[in-house]
Order: structure tokens, then sequence, then C-alpha cells
């Protein structure tokens, strides 16, 4: 696993987001917490490496920006990298039409987000190679 990969976790519910920070750094990867779509994009745009952000995981509804909005702002900036939205409106993933994201249903239990995160990067990987 390369745990050099950092992740930006998205979430205004700071239970939910601690819980899966918790889970992705006992997983071996580095994670940097927003608890809004405003600081994400702030978090993003101060990396001084391009891809010093290997994933976005979001929440969907969130105050501010929500989760389409932040995914479409990623998008216009030219970020590729991929992006897990989570949600427990069976009915958002429209929402993301053409934005290029992976959409799961919460509740998303730890080996699966786990399972996913590690086939994203490992896909991203043998693209970037």
């Amino acid at each position: 696993m390369n745990t050099s990969a950092r992740i930006l976790l998205v979430d205004d519910n700071y239970l939910q987001s601690a819980t899966r920070r918790a889970i992705l750094e006992g997983a071996g990867w580095a994670v940097s917490i927003a608890p809004q779509g405003r600081q994400a994009l702030d978090i993003l745009d101060e990396c001084e490496e391009p891809d010093a952000i290997r994933l976005i995981i979001t929440d969907h509804l969130m105050p501010v920006m929500s989760g389409p909005e932040l995914v479409a702002e990623v998008r216009t900036r030219g970020f590729a990298l991929p992006i897990i939205v989570l949600s427990g409106l069976p009915d958002a993933e429209a929402a993301y039409d053409d934005l290029n994201v992976v959409f799961r249903l919460k509740p998303c239990d730890p080996d699966s987000l786990i399972r996913l995160v590690q086939d994203l990067l490992r896909q991203c990987m043998r693209r970037s190679a």
C-alpha cells in the first residue's frame, strides 16, 4: 500500500469525519479534514505539489457548499483526482452526472471504504505510470 498518499476528507459532521479519519489512518494513509467545501478548496490550493492530495472523500449535504458544488469546482480547477461521494440519500447520485465520482450510500462499512480507496489509488497509479 502507498502510505504516502494523502486523502482529503470533507464532512461537516465531526463524528463521521473523525471516525473515517481513524479508519483511513489505521489503514496507513495520511488524512486531512475540511469541515466544509471552501476549506477543502483552500487545502487543495495551498498544496505545494500538484499531487499532494491523491483522493477526496466528501459528504453530499453540507452547509455553505454542497457536495455537488464542491466536486464541480474541483473539476473546474483542473483536478482529475478520484472523488468518493458518501450520502444517505439514494437519489443524490444524479447530482454528480458527468463529474466522474464514485458514489456510495451511507453507511459505508470500514472494510468496504478501505477496499474502495485502495482500488481507486491503485487505478490512479496505473494511469500515471
